[in-house]
Parts: structure tokens; sequence; C-alpha cells
């Protein structure tokens, strides 16, 4: 049912690379303090192609298709969602607190919250759909580490790249 789960790690931030990088105009230095991307201030959405710490990311963030791997990332590229692209987040949520769940159970609580939101995000359910999903999780070291407990669901189009939101497709 799921093809690919990509795992999030725990990104470190040095403030020796921000102070190491020259700076020029108040949004970049906001942007590269806070390891996030140029962003409307009204919708939140992302306004041009930026490398952004994974915790950065947000629901209604697109990414490229090559932005996704199947090892652990510290970091994600995102794009405006009017441009090609092969995922976006349209989902998350928290998992509970305790000992770290390990995969089956992260699977588990992945098709529980990610399917029904599926299902109000694209208006037809997983299993109608041509579109499919992939999530980032925690790793066992960014649970412990960092208390990360986020789960990110990305819906994306197996045809390929799409522009535009996939909210409503119905497809």
């Amino acid at each position: 049912m799921m093809k690919l789960r990509t795992r999030r790690a725990l990104a470190l931030a040095g403030s020796a690379v921000a102070l190491s990088i020259a700076l020029s105009g108040c949004s970049t230095i906001s942007n590269l303090i806070s390891g996030d991307a140029p962003r409307d201030e009204e919708t939140n959405q992302v306004t041009e192609e930026a490398e952004i710490d994974i915790f950065s990311l947000k629901v209604g963030d697109c990414m490229p298709a090559d932005a996704i791997s199947e090892t652990e990332q510290t970091d994600a590229s995102v794009v405006p969602c009017s441009e090609p692209h092969g995922y976006e987040v349209y989902h998350e949520f928290e998992l509970a607190d305790g000992e770290f769940p390990g995969a089956d159970a992260i699977q588990a609580e992945v098709e529980a919250q990610c399917l029904p939101a599926f299902d109000a995000f694209v208006g037809l359910p997983f299993e109608e759909s041509a579109l499919d999903i992939t999530w980032y999780e925690p790793t066992e070291s960014s649970w412990t580490e960092g208390d990360d407990r986020l789960v990110q669901c990305l819906v994306y189009d197996t045809a390929g790249d799409v522009e535009g939101t996939l909210k409503g497709a119905a497809r």
C-alpha cells in the first residue's frame, strides 16, 4: 500500500555556519537564521525555491520530485506549488510520547491518520485515487535526542510532476 517511507533526522544547526555566510537583506537574514524558505506573509506559502531545515517543512509546502531520499534527511528542498513539483505536504500529526514505537507501529499510525486526511484533502478515498502517499517520520535518534514526534504525510502523482496543489484534485 505505501511505497516509500522517508526518515527525518535531527537537524543540528551550527551558528558558525550562519555567521560565515555573507548576509544581504533582512528577509535573507531571517530565513538563514530560521532555516525556513521565503514565504508569503498572508498565506504562508513558499514564494521561491529554497533549501530548508527539515523541521521547517509545513503543511502546504511543495517539494521537487528529487527532494525525497530513502536515507535520513536533515534538510528539504521546497518550491512554490505553482511550479512543477513531485510532493506536497498535506497533513501532519504527532506520535504519542513514550519509547520509540518502531517502524510497524509508525506505519499503523500513518494508515490511521494519513489515509483519512488524504480523502479530506484530495476529495477521493486513497483506495480509489491515482495518487499515492509517502511520509516523513522520526528516526530513533531524533526521537530520543530531539524529542521529535512529528509525522508529515505527503501526496504525489505516480505519473510525474504536477503544477498547483493537489487539494481537491479528486483523482
